[in-house]
């Protein structure tokens, strides 16, 4: 689904990584601020695994604390652009999109890709927009890895690098993807990926938004709401609430071909390649990312002769403690990006 605050770049056809051709390819992107007459103030923001491309503008936005004016991320400043991740569902081509051979929508047919398309249609944009060297990549979670493969695929493309809550090395398996699929195998209205239009009678809505509050609460949304709202019952309407605008917005195919997309996608042995100087940001209750992969990743770097540089987010918060308590880090960001020219 198309956000109301994004707008589309259609490239046409798209030579893959896998070797199939994706017809068509459509990027849906948001930007803020204003890009320079050099075409080098901009600064490419990544989104995580089931997230969307609105990064801020409004309360609505899953970094509007660090990104906006006179934030850490400051729009007076900086052009930031951030776009819909390859196989997604908020408007950039995925599974949700039509097939022009059949003008029905692709689900478990869109064609395989990697990691390494997603990165190549975010230059697509950056391309498009007309933007040379950025100032800076930074990414959250699933962008946090997408961060480290800018940096080790086109390291003379940007000046600065921010992997948030991310990982070097995806550690997914093809039995996480099998996992998700036989999941939702058990909705009866699932026909193998071919749901749509019978999401709700069919029990795959439903799935999604059991799936979406357990993501939430594991996430530490759920203590974050505990801390911050006394009655349980209005936390479980508005967890609930968030739930279910997701499962109308998102497609459950995106949910594995998202995941088998990262398998394989390990940028160590590429480590050497990145140029640009580097923060990598981990929360210490993050049970999605273990914080004790900071420090090593950060070595590894160095070892390679990167300007690398770990820093650690005490936060109630888990993984989503880098966006909620981005106060505690903020001050940091912006020191990081001063300090490169």
């Amino acid at each position: 689904m198309l956000l109301p605050t994004s707008k589309t770049y259609t490239h046409g056809d798209y030579k893959l990584s896998t070797g199939e051709t994706l017809p068509d390819l459509t990027i849906a992107y948001e930007t803020w601020g204003t890009l320079n007459a050099a075409g080098d103030n901009a600064i490419l923001v990544c989104h995580g695994y089931t997230n969307f491309p609105h990064a801020t503008g409004d309360a609505n936005g899953w970094a509007v604390n660090l990104i906006g004016p006179g934030k850490a991320v400051d729009t007076d400043k900086y052009f930031v652009v951030c776009s819909n991740m390859l196989g997604s569902a908020y408007g950039t081509s995925g599974p949700a999109s039509i097939n022009p051979a059949t003008g029905k929508p692709w689900g478990p047919d869109f064609p395989a890709y990697t990691c390494a398309d997603m990165v190549e249609v975010q230059r697509l944009l950056i391309d498009h927009l007309g933007i040379g060297q950025l100032k800076a990549v930074m990414g959250y979670s699933y962008g946090g890895h997408l961060t480290f493969r800018w940096g080790a695929t086109h390291p003379e493309r940007m000046r600065a690098l921010v992997p948030i809550a991310g990982v070097i090395k995806r550690a997914t398996k093809p039995e996480q993807v099998q996992a998700i699929i036989d999941r939702y195998a058990t909705c009866p209205g699932w026909n193998g990926g071919h749901y749509y239009g019978n999401e709700i009678a069919g029990g795959v809505f439903d799935r999604m938004v059991a799936d979406r509050i357990e993501r939430l609460t594991n996430y530490g949304i759920g203590t974050h709401l505990a801390d911050t709202v006394d009655d349980p019952a209005e936390r479980e309407r508005i967890i609930r609430g968030r739930a279910e605008t997701w499962a109308r917005e998102f497609d459950a195919n995106s949910l594995y071909i998202l995941y088998r997309a990262g398998i394989g996608s390990d940028m160590t042995p590429l480590a050497g390649n990145i140029k640009a100087p580097l923060l990598n940001v981990l929360a210490d209750t993050d049970s999605v990312v273990d914080v004790a992969l900071g420090q090593p990743t950060v070595d590894l770097l160095k070892s390679k002769g990167v300007d690398a540089e770990f820093h650690e987010i005490k936060t109630r918060y888990g993984h989503a403690g880098p966006m909620i308590d981005a106060d505690l880090w903020a001050d940091k960001l912006r020191a990081f990006l001063d300090r490169t020219p």
